[in-house]
């Protein structure tokens, strides 16, 4: 099952038993905030389950597959995440 924004806020309310307007808001500035680091390049380590990091990527060739021509694909930053070994434990049933 895929996990959303309501998902979570519908947790939220039920477990921390908290308005849904309040969970709404926890969850929205919780996001805020790790979009805001993540955009200044900073990564965001969260205990227990990852970091999420940016990573500078360079330019690099490329094929069209459509017409199979070379091109060059442009620098670009990319959004990365790393578990943590507490959760690669739990992932892997230990």
């Amino acid at each position: 099952m895929t996990i959303t924004k309501s998902n979570l806020i519908d947790q939220l309310y039920h477990q921390c038993g908290i308005s849904k307007t309040d969970a709404t808001e926890a969850l929205e500035t919780t996001l805020k905030i790790i979009k805001q680091t993540l955009a200044e390049g900073e990564p965001v380590i969260i205990s227990g389950f990852g970091k999420f990091e940016v990573k500078d990527m360079k330019p690099r060739r490329g094929r069209n597959p459509a017409t199979g021509n070379d091109l060059t694909l442009d620098a670009r930053r990319v959004g990365r995440f790393k578990c943590s070994g507490v959760l690669k434990e739990r992932l892997n049933g230990k």
